[in-house]
């Protein structure tokens, strides 16, 4: 082999190894103990590891030190059930706009010390570590996120002509995985724009008019029970959203609420 092509290959001893890191990570047992930060090193972190495969080799080696290993959320692990989020050195799913788990660790350096904690928002209470209840949000949509559909054949496709333009933003709207980072980024803990997302992808489609005025005063008053805060336009939920849902659909649930309110709709008690 000539000099020229070996420096070509090169030497595979020179390449440069996997990234050295130190993790601080929230652990708490249990909603009854008071839960603290504990620093975890984890060496030849590869940059094409996504941020849960990174806490995998985390949590092999706490397994094979006989210690209790970080408990997260996780189901698919590829962007769509929305399951992972975590915070990420104070940011909502970390510096990218995306999942937790479709975060890769070529996001950060060689050295990096991360942050990692539960999303913080009283009703998204710790169950263990970094795994929370997020429930409240199966009780909002509970309280209005449905149709009526009727029984029998069903219409022809063709028959309900819906405008591209409504069509479009209900399908964007739709995309809510509702993964939290709304509440956990914003600084009130306003779950406004997932309820929005919510209420506009129906309300804007013919099959969620019969239900338009009850359906989003019952699930804002919900909303308001479970205890998430108030919304004052900061912006950072939409900011945050892994499907950058656009605050465009608070201002469509704003509108559909007054309206409703007008018309005499009352939430259920």
């Amino acid at each position: 082999m000539t000099a020229s092509m070996q420096s070509s290959v090169g030497n595979p001893a020179d390449e440069k190894l996997g990234m050295n890191l130190t993790l601080r990570i929230w652990r708490q047992k249990d909603p009854s103990v008071k839960g603290k930060m504990v620093t975890y090193k984890v060496t030849d972190i590869s940059p094409d590891m996504s941020f849960l495969e990174m806490l995998d080799v985390l949590n092999e080696q706490l397994i094979m030190q006989g210690d209790d290993p970080v408990a997260f959320d996780h189901d698919c692990r590829e962007g769509i059930c929305g399951m992972c989020g975590l915070m990420i050195n104070g940011q909502a799913h970390g510096p990218q706009q995306t999942t937790t788990c479709q975060l890769h660790m070529r996001s950060f350096k060689d050295g990096d010390s991360i942050d990692i904690e539960p999303w913080r928002a009283s009703p998204f209470p710790v169950i263990k570590d970094l795994a929370v209840d997020r429930r409240a949000f199966d009780r909002i949509i509970q309280a209005g996120g449905y149709i009526s559909v009727p029984t029998g054949t069903a219409p022809e496709a063709h028959a309900t002509p819906v405008p591209k333009a409504d069509a479009d933003a209900a399908f964007d709207a739709a995309t809510c995985i509702g993964c939290g980072a709304c509440v956990a980024a914003c600084p009130n803990a306003s779950s406004m724009l997932f309820t929005a997302a919510k209420v506009t992808h129906l309300g804007l489609l013919p099959q969620g008019q019969p239900e338009r005025d009850d359906r989003v005063v019952n699930m804002v008053a919900q909303q308001d029970r479970e205890g998430f805060g108030g919304c004052t336009n900061i912006g950072e939920c939409s900011a945050a959203c892994p499907k950058g849902i656009s605050m465009e659909t608070i201002s469509r649930l704003n509108h559909d609420l007054l309206g409703a309110l007008r018309a005499g709709a009352r939430p259920k008690s």
